[in-house]
């Protein structure tokens, strides 16, 4: 175990090079120029222009740019915004409220996208599994600004049953609803992920052998049927993590959360590139560390894995 943890620690130092470099060179190359709406109405100076230049090396091409800000990089410095603020100042403040939202919405898809799979897969055609064929199919046909919008004017307009908004401080609470609505695609996808491999394992050889040896239906369900059924579900769930909080833009807008999200959109808007680069560079580290993790959980699950 302990060597092949090593051996997927080594391989994703390529692989984190491979992609933070990939996104340096996107950010990078997108047109426009960064100092344009720091001087007001009136254009910068040339001698301002020059100088902000020298100052975050844009002068050089994009692979010595990207030497020196992982150089910066190890040593813990997310480098600066043109306004000099540090963007691990930002990320520390908008990164918190983002894995709250990520961890509601994935607590949301894992128990409610689980469970009816579960009951859909074990029980098998029927009203129960139309209903939840037809709920995931709705939530897949519409997108999630819908939702979002949808959920806000009835919910919290309407009925007045919660905020329109969430507020600076963004508790669990608050984040139900927004988590909802942010997981509601993948919660339809995890519900049919988890009926399907259900569907499929019960018919499997062991499950015939389980039932032939006179094994209690519950252990045979908790212990056969769910574990080998859950390594699919654990890696979309697992991956979806980091997903989740990337693409939380759409939701933090609609209920006015200071995320992750709402700091990359704005980072776009005016040009940052250094925030944006940052933000996924973080990004990227949690998608390599939980998958890892998820690869460890295969030998929990199954115990025919083994890492030798």
């Amino acid at each position: 175990m302990g060597r092949y943890v090593l051996r997927r620690l080594l391989q994703l130092i390529p692989v984190f090079i491979g992609t933070t470099f990939l996104i340096y060179l996107l950010v990078w190359a997108v047109p426009g120029d960064p100092f344009a709406d720091m001087c007001g109405e009136r254009p910068c100076p040339p001698e301002f222009i020059s100088a902000m230049t020298d100052k975050y090396n844009l002068n050089d091409n994009v692979v010595v740019q990207y030497l020196k800000y992982m150089g910066a990089l190890l040593s813990g410095d997310f480098g600066q915004t043109y306004s000099e603020q540090p963007v691990a100042d930002l990320i520390a403040n908008a990164a918190p409220v983002s894995l709250r939202l990520a961890t509601v919405a994935v607590l949301i898809e894992a128990v409610i996208g689980v469970t009816a799979g579960i009951l859909t897969g074990l029980r098998g055609r029927g009203f129960l599994d139309n209903l939840v064929l037809v709920s995931t199919l709705f939530l897949i046909a519409i997108p999630t600004f819908v939702t979002g919008f949808v959920i806000q004017i009835v919910l919290g307009f309407q009925l007045e049953i919660l905020n329109p908004t969430v507020s600076s401080e963004a508790t669990w609470g608050e984040l139900i609803i927004p988590g909802f609505v942010l997981g509601s695609l993948s919660m339809a996808y995890v519900s049919r992920l988890t009926r399907t491999s259900i569907s499929e394992n019960k018919r499997a050889d062991y499950m015939r052998t389980a039932l032939a040896k006179g094994q209690p239906k519950r252990r045979i369900v908790g212990v056969h049927l769910l574990r080998n059924s859950a390594i699919p579900v654990i890696t979309f769930l697992g991956t979806d993590i980091g997903n989740l909080m990337g693409g939380a833009i759409v939701t933090e807008g609609i209920f006015g959360i200071h995320g992750v999200g709402r700091l990359v959109f704005d980072a776009i808007l005016s040009k940052q590139g250094a925030i944006v680069t940052g933000v996924v560079v973080m990004l990227v580290l949690i998608f390599l560390l939980v998958n890892l993790v998820i690869d460890l959980l295969y030998a929990v699950l199954d115990p025919r894995i083994r890492y030798d």
